[in-house]
């Protein structure tokens, strides 16, 4: 079995769990009989490879693929989009915005053959037009390497229409992985229409769709309308390479409770920084670390202060790679209090690590760690409960690391692309 993958970042270079899992999934598959081309927008070189070959986009390109401009439109049925385009209402628009679009189009594609694209490979202001872009090359790419793959298997929105133009041009089939959707990233009446509009593009066009847990299959089925009959579900997984026994030094003597992630509404920082307060008037010997970046930093620091826990909660930046285990070593309880998660590797990796965890109810991984506390992300109270506890009852603490441990243990990338590779296989014919 062969697979042409697109993906937009992978380790070292990634800015949250999407990379990281694409990094399990390449090297479950790998032990499981499967070979992957791995497409990426920019690829720095100094990625592992040893378990996927890697093709950067920026390297590639564009073909005139097709006798004439208009018949590769009319096959990857796409529309360039730009960052100006108004938000429509239903599919039905959308479709008529393509034909409108479509002599504009023509004009522009017929100077992009030939051209390469540098991709940043970022999540920048241009990002529409990189995906546009991606999915041009990812066409170009499936048509060079028909003969190379059985399957095609596109992460996120970001790839997936990549995965329509190389569907819609090879004949191959198509699975797309859900790692997230538009009601993860914002509330329910605050999502982006255009991001939406890919999903839901990507899901019916798809052969199989598979989601990270069963609370994203239900939101695919229900929010987008997809078939629940092609509707999949695989759990994520942690890569237990060696890096759980990592010993590092400590700079404080007080205990540590550590958020790490996406400091964005989704993740729910200003819940830990409550919780934090509430831990802090019963103990001041504990210390609070948020260690990443985003968008609610500036007002997550200030939260803090306005709380006057400033001396005992401190903000690392992003992290990643051994910095990562670092933190999780020099940590004695982790915490992902997310408003909406489709799953969340970092528990795993904590866990692992030998952490103590408290997760929300409201995430994926809430669905198979059972030695995980699982609390409701809006219940601080519930929350500072928690952590009280695991740093006032070392038997309770060390109960939760043992299990934790052990529990993550069986939950390797092996047994979960495994299933996937049966996914594979379903559509195959």
């Amino acid at each position: 079995m062969r697979v042409l993958m697109f993906g937009w970042e992978f380790p070292p270079h990634i800015a949250g769990g999407l990379g990281t899992a694409c990094e399990g999934i390449v090297k479950g598959l790998a032990h499981n009989g499967v070979e992957t081309l791995f497409v990426m927008p920019s690829a720095s070189g100094d990625e592992d490879q040893s378990a996927t070959t890697i093709i950067n986009a920026s390297d590639v390109a564009v073909d005139n693929v097709s006798e004439t401009v208009e018949e590769y439109l009319d096959k990857v049925k796409f529309i360039h989009i730009g960052s100006n385009l108004v938000p429509y209402a239903d599919p039905e628009e959308f479709g008529k915005l393509v034909e409108e679009d479509k002599k504009r189009q023509v004009k522009d594609f017929s100077i992009s053959f030939g051209q390469k694209f540098k991709f940043s490979g970022k999540y920048g202001a241009n990002l529409m037009e990189e995906v546009a872009r991606y999915a041009m090359v990812g066409g170009t790419i499936a048509m060079q390497r028909k003969d190379d793959f059985d399957v095609i298997h596109a992460h996120d929105w970001l790839t997936y229409y990549a995965g329509i133009a190389a569907k819609e041009l090879t004949g191959k089939p198509l699975v797309i992985h859900v790692h997230a959707t538009s009601f993860d990233r914002g509330s329910v009446d605050n999502i982006d229409t255009r991001v939406f509009a890919i999903e839901q593009k990507g899901m019916q066009i798809a052969d199989r769709v598979v989601t990270v847990s069963d609370l994203t299959r239900s939101t695919v089925i229900n929010r987008y309308g997809i078939d629940p009959a092609k509707v999949v579900t695989v759990h994520n997984a942690v890569d237990f390479s060696g890096r759980e026994n990592l010993v590092v030094e400590r700079g404080v003597k007080e205990p540590v409770v550590t958020f790490l992630g996406r400091i964005t509404y989704q993740k729910g920082p200003e819940y830990f920084i409550e919780a934090a307060a509430k831990v802090l008037k019963r103990t001041k010997n504990v210390r609070f670390v948020m260690a990443g970046s985003g968008d609610m930093m500036n007002r997550a620091i200030r939260h803090a202060a306005r709380l006057g826990i400033s001396d005992r909660f401190h903000f690392t930046g992003f992290l990643r790679g051994a910095d990562v285990q670092k933190m999780f070593a020099l940590s004695d309880v982790y915490i992902m209090p997310s408003i909406s998660e489709p799953f969340g590797i970092s528990p795993l990796e904590a866990m692992r690590t030998g952490v103590p965890s408290i997760i929300s109810k409201q995430s994926g991984a809430a669905e198979i760690l059972k030695y995980a506390f699982k609390v409701d992300f809006w219940d601080v109270d519930a929350m500072a409960d928690d952590i009280y506890a695991l740093l006032s009852y070392p038997a309770l603490a060390d109960f939760s690391a043992r299990m934790g441990y052990d529990e993550v243990n069986a939950l390797k990338w092996n047994g979960a692309c495994a299933k996937l590779k049966q996914v594979y296989e379903s559509v195959v014919k």
